[in-house]
């Protein structure tokens, strides 16, 4: 069979169409909508490119994806370049993205209102959980790029104003894709690994764009979950991000973050020095009050005629005897009139008493009687006297 009538096989014109296309698209730029956002654990990104009505498929690759400025996000309207090939194993063609970013300063504002809203809704953003930063930290974490300005310029002013303090760096890219994963990730190692009192998180200023990474979801929910109290200074103090908001406290600047995060030593040493003297003065103040009161009493007579002022003490002892000795033999004078009133009171209801003035009392049977009709002729009766008893007959 003549070779251009031999039937191709399936990997023979997948191929040809390949470096076709690959020839003929060796760099191409899109703009569309990303869908299927899916970042494997080999560190590549695969995703879907689409607009109203067509799609097309995208791959990141792991050594591209630390060079992008963003991290990519489902329905995130981009623009991307790259080159078109084609995979063999399932016939699909897609495109390899060298570089992204958003499709404009529009589409970031809108996903930034979109996550500050969920977010809002969720509670990351409430006052009642913001923590209080210590005032005298004795280890500070520090999530930023280790190059640059930022950094030099906190270390700089902290150990100005509060030397000592141990300063701990997570080194993390602050901007392009993977930016935000290294944060988080910094963030979680503090708080399992590197147990500091405060954490700062810090960049300098930069475009929306530059700043995505702390707009993140991922940064904001390990924010939220970070045992540490965190501080946001990032950017200029007209920028604001998603971190700040979720974070216990937020600072305009990094440099600022630095002068809030620590106290100055040398306004603690003047407030000191301060207490001192208004200690040393009011001590002084009091012991020479003191001292006036001392000297006062010195100078008086009682002080100088000690034994007067022991003897007018006597004398006052004997008056206060005299008197309670008085006091006690009224009240006994009282209480032995009142006994004789009440024994002559006693004496006069006894019955011995009134028999020895010559009466009697008369018995029948035992009974006490005390009238004349109950008695009648030849009854026998008892008689009572004061010192005797005797049986008599009634006629």
């Amino acid at each position: 069979m003549p070779e251009d009538t031999r039937p191709l096989t399936v990997s023979e014109l997948t191929r040809r169409i390949k470096s076709l296309l690959e020839r003929g698209f060796s760099s191409v730029s899109l703009t569309g909508e990303l869908s299927n956002v899916h970042r494997h654990s080999s560190g590549h990104t695969y995703f879907t490119l689409k607009d109203d009505n067509a799609q097309i498929s995208g791959v990141v690759w792991r050594s591209r994806a630390a060079l992008l400025r963003m991290d990519p996000l489902d329905g995130m309207k981009v623009v991307l370049t790259g080159r078109l090939t084609l995979y063999e194993a399932r016939g699909s063609y897609q495109i390899e993205v060298t570089t992204m970013k958003p499709a404009g300063i529009g589409e970031l504002a809108e996903l930034f209102e979109r996550l500050k809203q969920k977010l809002h809704a969720e509670g990351l953003f409430n006052l009642d959980r913001k923590r209080q930063i210590p005032m005298f930290p004795e280890s500070i974490g520090i999530v930023t790029s280790p190059t640059g300005a930022v950094l030099k310029d906190m270390i700089s002013i902290i150990n100005r104003r509060f030397p000592g303090v141990q300063l701990i760096l997570s080194p993390v890219r602050v901007q392009g894709g993977g930016a935000a994963a290294e944060i988080a990730s910094a963030i979680r190692l503090f708080n399992e690994t590197e147990p500091v009192d405060v954490i700062l998180l810090a960049r300098g200023g930069g475009s929306m764009e530059d700043l995505w990474p702390f707009n993140e979801e991922s940064v904001a929910r390990a924010i939220f979950s970070s045992a540490i109290p965190i501080v946001s200074a990032v950017g200029h103090e007209v920028d604001f991000t998603i971190a700040d908001f979720v974070a216990d406290l937020r600072a305009p600047t990094p440099s600022a973050a630095a002068e809030l995060v620590v106290p100055d030593r040398r306004v603690l040493l003047g407030n000191l020095r301060k207490n001192w003297y208004n200690l040393h003065e009011s001590t002084t103040a009091m012991l020479k009050r003191h001292r006036d009161i001392i000297q006062s009493l010195i100078r008086s007579h009682p002080f100088h005629s000690p034994l007067t002022l022991l003897n007018q003490a006597f004398q006052r002892i004997d008056e206060l005897e005299r008197s309670l000795q008085f006091s006690v033999d009224h009240q006994v004078t009282l209480l032995k009139s009142s006994l004789s009133g009440l024994q002559k009171r006693v004496f006069s209801l006894d019955p011995e008493a009134t028999l020895k003035r010559g009466y009697v009392l008369v018995y029948e049977g035992g009974k006490l009687l005390t009238r004349a009709a109950e008695l009648d002729p030849g009854d026998s009766v008892d008689l009572r006297f004061h010192d005797g008893t005797v049986r008599s007959t009634v006629e």
